[in-house]
């Protein structure tokens, strides 16, 4: 795949790089997390909350908004999946990282999407982005061979179990897509589109349509 910078105008229509909170502190407690073979998910970690930069962070990024600090690591080269929340996700890099990103706005009528449309973008080490909220994207991939880590900062309560009834992917199915967007619902705040080829749990919406796509590939 093609991969841009995350400075290059290309990634403004995705996020932005955030310049005025300083993540020192966070991207060295990052570096002390694991990085498995596969790739692990928290979407709280309390060493993480403790530093100075969990305030700053809701006051100036989020409004005041509560919010949570967890991390993504591990390894990864596949696209399998993409995601979206009502909410922007700031992620910040302790190691080089590139994140495969589409737009909400391309999520067709029956909440299928075309895989073609994926841009890649390199998040360097020490590097933070807001992820805005009409973006889609999954887990980061790594560049070099000791895997990624990337801290994952969203509203508070994101990605954690549903705990009320939602629709099933079955009963709305419509075609090859869903007909009603509650289907998609996985987590709380997260609604998924996953890729046939992508491992995902039985039951979740299959509506990438497309290659799964691979770092590694042309």
């Amino acid at each position: 795949m093609k991969i841009l910078k995350v400075t290059d105008p290309a990634f403004t229509k995705y996020g932005r790089v955030i310049g005025n909170v300083d993540f020192t502190g966070l991207v060295e407690a990052l570096k002390k997390t694991p990085c498995p073979e596969d790739v692990v998910y928290e979407p709280s970690v309390e060493a993480l909350e403790a530093l100075p930069v969990m305030e700053e962070l809701s006051r100036i990024v989020y409004g005041e908004m509560p919010i949570q600090i967890g991390y993504c690591n591990g390894h990864n080269v596949m696209l399998n999946a993409l995601e979206y929340h009502r909410d922007s996700e700031i992620n910040v890099a302790a190691t080089d990282a590139v994140l495969m990103l589409g737009l909400l706005t391309d999520v067709e009528a029956d909440h299928t999407y075309d895989t073609s449309k994926v841009e890649a973008f390199l998040l360097p080490a020490g590097t933070a982005v807001e992820v805005y909220a009409t973006t889609l994207h999954y887990a980061p991939c790594h560049v070099e061979t000791g895997g990624f880590q990337v801290a994952i900062v969203l509203p508070r309560g994101t990605n954690y179990p549903l705990k009320g009834s939602h629709a099933k992917v079955k009963e709305a199915q419509c075609g090859a897509g869903v007909s009603n967007e509650d289907a998609m619902l996985t987590a709380v705040n997260k609604w998924l589109i996953g890729h046939a080829e992508g491992g995902l749990d039985e039951g979740s919406f299959l509506g990438l349509k497309g290659k799964n796509l691979c770092l590694t590939e042309d």
